[in-house]
């Protein structure tokens, strides 16, 4: 198993993300961080194989822990300058996802890691072409195809009723307003979400965990 340590500032999206990697095959959350002090410490402490790291920590930017932490870390943050993202990628981040994000976004750089860790995991003599192998697996799967066997019917009919919609809505909304399954509603929206048609956030109700909505942009 990849042991996982996720850092981020607000402990309700943390608990979102552990929920997000543990439907991963192969991965296990054993720890979360609010903090870069608390970060430290767990690292320490669980020495993770792999840090979900976010940028915007309250006593100090993630940014400036990422080269201390001596363990492989993918950024996940809401942080979208080009002076943020090029110090992560120079601070040694193995990929950088910009939130919000769907499961299947997560779950797709988590794949690449894993292949990515499987070839190059062990103490061995590494040829150019193994590490060329490395690389390639390591983001293959970031731009992956839409998903098949979608109705363009059932997607209009999504698109028109966010487009409609005074409020964003939900994937459980949408599926009630169509009369469709909320699992068929949440496969048209995240193909949407990934196309950047649509924008996707959390929203947080009185208990329990958040839940994605969604808004229309075109």
């Amino acid at each position: 198993m990849i042991r996982t340590l996720i850092v981020d500032d607000d402990f309700r999206v943390a608990g979102v993300h552990a929920g997000f990697v543990d439907e991963v095959p192969g991965f296990a959350v054993v720890g979360t961080a609010h903090t870069a002090a608390e970060a430290r410490a767990r690292v320490r402490e669980l020495s993770p194989d792999l840090v979900l790291l976010d940028v915007y920590l309250p006593d100090e930017s993630g940014l400036s822990l990422l080269a201390e932490l001596r363990t492989d870390a993918i950024i996940l943050s809401a942080a979208t300058d080009t002076r943020s993202v090029r110090a992560a990628l120079r601070g040694g981040a193995l990929n950088y996802l910009i939130k919000p994000f769907t499961t299947r976004q997560l779950a797709e750089r988590l794949t690449g890691y894993a292949r990515y860790r499987r070839l190059v995991g062990e103490d061995a003599n590494l040829t150019q072409a193994d590490v060329d192998r490395a690389f390639r697996v390591l983001h293959e799967q970031d731009r992956a195809a839409a998903p098949k066997g979608q109705s363009s019917a059932t997607a209009r009919l999504v698109s028109d009723q966010l487009q409609r919609a005074a409020t964003p809505l939900s994937a459980a909304e949408i599926a009630s307003e169509l009369g469709v399954a909320r699992a068929t509603a949440q496969r048209y929206l995240t193909a949407l979400a990934e196309a950047g048609t649509v924008e996707m956030r959390l929203r947080y109700g009185a208990t329990g965990r958040p839940e994605h909505e969604y808004s229309w942009r075109g």
